[in-house]
């Protein structure tokens, strides 16, 4: 069966971004990113793709699941940020016209996993963000590889808005950089 994945990037303290949802203090060079781009270049938008030569495989993600105010960082310039996976986009609030073409706009956040993770064959499907949708799926996640950059920010978004019980997870991995940054992967008990 596939798995959801929370493979997201996130500060000592926890948190996903700053209250205002930049995210620019995260570090944008170092040793680590031999790891992204070998291991998740699926996870990367077209135009790092292009600019890096990369080529997706599909092999890690197929399909990615975003919050609305996730999507929106890319507005209005990158409207289709991940062309090579299958993409959805949740919100109450907006319509099938205020996502590009081939993106699917959805409301039901649980029961789209469901159908998925039911999906004969498939790559895993990753949760980009943000915090209120991860909580909504917090009971459907399988797997969470966090990207903690070496970073404190006091305050925020937080990794997961709304969580009220424990979940619980297993250590399977952890790797440091020079960087700073850690890899840490954790399943689902």
């Amino acid at each position: 069966m596939r798995k959801l994945v929370y493979y997201v990037a996130t500060s000592i303290d926890g948190y996903i971004a700053s209250p205002a949802g930049d995210f620019s203090a995260f570090p944008m060079e170092g040793d680590h990113f031999a790891t992204i781009f070998g291991e998740f270049a699926d996870a990367l938008p077209a135009p790092a793709i292009a600019g890096l030569g990369l080529s997706p495989t599909g092999e890690r993600f197929d399909t990615v699941l975003m919050g609305w105010n996730t999507y929106a960082v890319g507005l209005p310039d990158l409207p289709d940020p991940y062309p090579h996976l299958r993409q959805y986009v949740f919100s109450r609030s907006h319509g099938p016209a205020d996502v590009a073409p081939g993106i699917t706009l959805a409301a039901d956040p649980r029961a789209l996993v469901r159908e998925l993770k039911a999906e004969e064959g498939g790559s895993d499907i990753w949760l980009c963000g943000g915090a209120q949708l991860a909580a909504d799926l917090v009971d459907e996640i399988d797997t969470l590889i966090l990207k903690v950059n070496p970073v404190l920010f006091g305050n925020g978004i937080p990794l997961l808005d709304g969580v009220y019980q424990p979940a619980d997870f297993a250590l399977v991995s952890s790797r440091s950089f020079e960087s700073g940054v850690l890899i840490t992967t954790y399943e689902r008990v």
